[in-house]
């Protein structure tokens, strides 16, 4: 077995500290991040294609504080979303057979029991 002279070792260095990813990733969530960049494809002077990127990197926390939520109100994104874009397109249907049936009946709106009390359900 080998020892090893310690004496010859390098101190460590008073440089900063290193970060690792972990808390790189905690920094740029918690103030958030925004990247933003053109892309523009022209052709002897005339502009054919133009594409703006826009890139906001944070938590959920930072976005709502910088009032970005679009993600609740997106029916691919949000449950709650989805069911009241269901309900909205539930009503409107409603409303449109009650026209169609009213104008099937000459006009004057159903009178039925079971049509009115089931119209809001």
């Amino acid at each position: 077995m080998t020892d090893v002279d310690e004496r010859w070792a390098a101190s460590p260095a008073n440089g900063p500290t290193t970060s690792n990813l972990a808390d790189i990733l905690e920094r740029v969530l918690d103030k958030g991040i925004v990247i933003a960049g053109d892309i523009k494809i022209d052709l002897l002077d005339i502009e054919l294609l133009t594409i703006r990127l826009r890139l906001f990197v944070a938590s959920v926390e930072t976005a709502r504080k910088a009032g970005i939520d679009w993600w609740e109100t997106d029916p691919a994104l949000s449950s709650k979303a989805a069911r009241n874009e269901l309900r909205e397109e539930n009503l409107r249907l409603r409303e449109r057979v009650e026209a169609l049936e009213s104008a099937e009946d000459g006009g004057s709106p159903s009178s039925r029991p079971q049509d009115r009390a089931g119209a809001g359900t």
